[in-house]
Formats: C-alpha cells, structure tokens, sequence
C-alpha cells in the first residue's frame, strides 16, 4: 500500500518541528500540518518571548545541527535566584541561590527568543526536505492494520505509518482518538513581556513568588529581560487594559529597581494558566507530544523542555523499532514511549502544581514554612545541587539527542 508520508505531525510549533527534524535525520518521510501560515509563523519581529532550554534541551538542538544558528542569540543562564515576598516591600531575607558553577556542564541552560527559535527550525525543515502543509488542519483520522488514514479540513487526505499530535492542550487528535484529559484552571493567568533595563543581569535568572503567583524574570541577551508575571484572572484582565506606562508603574514594585529603570521592549501577552494532562500518550498509530500530552504550569519553566524530551523518546522509540523491523506504528512499540515518559511528566505536573499551592498564597504559616526551606535547601550544597541538576534535565533515563548524541 502506497503511503504519502511515514509520519504525519499535526502542528508545526516548537515541539512539532524539532520532532519533525528528529525523525528527518534518521530519514524517514515526515509530512507537517500546520493552520499558521509560514511566513508568520517564522516572522523575525521581536515580541519578547523566550525559552529556558536546559541543557539536555540545548543537546538535543546541538544532536540536530540547529544549535550553531542560534548559539550567537542565546543568553547563558549562569545563576538563579529564588525568594519570597510581597509587591513593594521586597524579598523575604531566605533566599536559594544555584550557581552553575556548582555542575560541570557549564551554565545551566540558554535563553532564547522566540523570534530566534522558530525562524531557525523553520529553515532547518526546509534544508531536511520536510514536507509542510500550511494554512490547513487535521480534521480527521482513520486507524487501520497498517497505516493511517488523515482527512485534512481543506479536503486532501494523507496515508501514513503514524500520525502525531504535537496541536496543544486542546488536542483534537488526542479527542478523536478518545483520549480524555485530567486537569484544572488555576484561576491565574501570565502576563508575558520582555523589558529593557539600565544595568547588566550578569546571567541570572530571578523567581520572586508573591502571593498572587510567581514573577520570573530571564535573562536575555543585552540589558534585557523576558517577564513571566502571574496575577489572578481578575487582577491580570485589569492590569492588561492598562496603557504601557501604566503597566510598568504595575510592575515597577513587584519587579524592584536592582536592574535600575526599565521600560517595555516588545509586545505584551496574556496566557491563562492551567494544568492538563492526557490520560494516554498514546493509541492505535496515534502519540501525542507536548502540550498535547502534558500543559503544566509554567513555574519552574519546564514546558518546553519537557516537550523536547517527548521528541527525544519518541524520535529514539520508532527509529529503534525500525531498525529492528517493527511496524512503527502498532500500539505495542509506541507504548514504549508512553512508559517511558509519562512518570516524568507526572512528576513534574505534580511538582508544579504543588509549588503554585504552597508559594501562591499569602498564608504566614506557609509563608513561614516556604521560607524555612528555601534557606534549608540553601545551606545544603549536595540537595542544591541534586535541584540544579533536575532543572538542568541531566537525570533520569535520558534519550539519545538529549545526551547530544545522533539517533
């Protein structure tokens, strides 16, 4: 029987291209589906998004040959600083300190711009002879004993080995395949932005927890930084219809002057946050990756990391089960796959979602307790460092590409 692709991905975002590369190297035939279209969806405008890339991220870019594209643009991220406070009245003096000098690896992740990332996969896709189908949908699929059926909206249909969701937290491709989901608003929302600021960031990132939810703010290459700031829904709705200048007399107490003045260097965004989790990775030629499988919190900025290590596995797990002469996408070989990162994702949707518990609130007995163990975890350099490596993505059953190692 004739296929158009070995494997179909639908959703060409971050998670969806670099998978889309992964599978492009070990040379299978790989087909995009992606509603955005090209050219704006690799627009090099600045609209002040950026990535933490861990380390095991940044191996798995480097596995792929996209590293040297954006290695010029990304900002090392040598330390980070945790605390606890309220808006004006400043941090709280227990403070957790992780210095990378404390690994071997060298800083514990990059910073990159949106801007600088999906301009480069979109190139790298093109060099690889990645087949891409912009301004259209996957509207429907059809498992059968040997391949899969996919019914595009604008009316084409595609046969593939295995077709791929890497399209969000609202996956249709999880839904048709009736896999249900797990998960709950957190009545908060991100407001999103990059700054610009007097004096040097020196490489550190910042996580000030208030009560309303945390602020982070990542170094970014120059005297810039990209904000994640988390406000209740309410609060965010009010503080988003603010004109610039008002906006940053709202961020002004809860961001400091240690950075000296700022101002606003992009456009501003909102994400209301969520947990959602499937309940399954995978089904009969069907796995999900990403948000698509797991959209957790963006406290500890492992959204995407978590993402690139679903590429990883799941690029590994088929490529492997070809090579051994398998049926890429029967349910026994992508099982594989879910075993081997739904712990982790479970753990880390736990994680997250605990830590937005206990530090977004504005309770004194946890506020006293919080505090107690950040200056413990502090003082205790072994424990630090086993959370500098956690945050680094070096522990755990680690993948092929996220060790930098070719498929």
């Amino acid at each position: 029987m004739d296929f158009d692709a070995d494997i179909v991905i639908a959703g060409g975002g971050l998670n969806g291209s670099t998978l889309a590369l992964a599978f492009a190297s070990a040379g299978f035939s790989v087909t995009v589906v992606e509603p955005q279209a090209k050219a704006s969806r690799g627009a090099g405008d600045f609209d002040g998004r950026g990535y933490a890339l861990s380390i095991a991220s940044c191996r798995v870019l480097k596995a792929l040959k996209m590293w040297n594209a954006i290695k010029a643009d990304a900002q090392p991220i040598l330390d980070i600083v945790v605390t606890d406070g309220r808006a004006g009245q400043g941090p709280s003096p227990f403070l957790l300190h992780f210095d990378h000098a404390e690994i071997e690896e060298g800083p514990m992740g990059h910073m990159v711009e949106d801007r600088v990332l999906r301009p480069a996969l979109l190139a790298a896709l093109d060099d690889a002879g990645v087949t891409q189908i912009v301004d259209a949908r996957v509207a429907g699929q059809a498992p059968d004993s040997s391949g899969i059926e996919v019914a595009l909206d604008d009316g084409r249909r595609l046969r593939a080995r295995l077709l791929i969701g890497c399209d969000g937290k609202t996956s249709s491709v999880a839904a048709r395949a009736g896999i249900r989901r797990t998960g709950w608003r957190y009545g908060q929302t991100a407001l999103v932005c990059a700054i610009s600021h007097e004096k040097a960031h020196g490489g550190t990132a910042h996580q000030f927890f208030m009560p309303a939810g945390p602020l982070a703010i990542l170094p970014l290459p120059g005297n810039r930084s990209s904000i994640v700031w988390t406000e209740t829904d309410a609060e965010t709705a009010r503080i988003n219809a603010l004109s610039d200048a008002e906006y940053l007399d709202a961020l002004r107490p809860r961001f400091g002057d240690f950075l000296g003045d700022i101002a606003l260097a992009g456009k501003r965004f909102t994400y209301p946050l969520e947990l959602s989790i499937a309940q399954r990775f995978v089904s009969d030629r069907i796995a999900l990756v990403g948000d698509a499988a797991h959209a957790v919190h963006p406290i500890a900025g492992q959204g995407l990391n978590a993402g690139l290590k679903d590429v990883a596995a799941l690029a590994e797990v088929v490529t492997d089960a070809r090579r051994r002469g398998e049926d890429i996408g029967r349910l026994d070989v992508l099982t594989r796959y879910q075993q081997w990162r739904r712990f982790d994702s479970a753990t880390l949707a736990l994680a997250t979602d605990t830590f937005n518990r206990l530090f977004s609130n504005d309770n004194s007995l946890l506020r006293a307790i919080r505090d107690v163990g950040l200056g413990i975890t502090n003082a205790l350099p072994g424990l630090r460092r086993g959370f500098i490596r956690e945050a680094a993505g070096l522990t755990g059953d680690l993948p092929r590409l996220a060790q930098g190692k070719p498929l």
